[in-house]
């Protein structure tokens, strides 16, 4: 199944959390940090929110981060997904 966000939605699916250190060593589930960090899988089209044109910032495959509390879980065909306003985006993760 195919989410296709409405308006100024995001559909994001979080990375994967690091499982080893810098130093190499394996860390167990338990161990590792959730990441605050998303991919973005889907974007939604924009337009007139609230009376305010919006234009979409983030495009699908940036990585982001949303406030911590942001946005709906879902869970489709077993993927656990976070849909979000675009204006929950905090900041778009530039690589170097």
């Amino acid at each position: 199944m195919k989410l296709k966000p409405l308006a100024d939605r995001v559909v994001l699916k979080q990375v994967k959390a690091e499982e080893k250190t810098k130093s190499g060593l394996i860390l167990s589930s338990a161990a590792q940090e959730k990441p605050e960090i998303f991919e973005v899988i889907e974007v939604g089209p924009g337009g007139v929110v609230d009376g305010k044109d919006v234009k979409m910032e983030v495009k699908k495959g940036q990585k982001v981060i949303t406030g911590k509390y942001s946005g709906t879980n879902v869970k489709i065909d077993g993927e656990e997904l976070l849909i979000v306003k675009q204006a929950d985006i905090l900041a778009i993760v530039a690589d170097k």
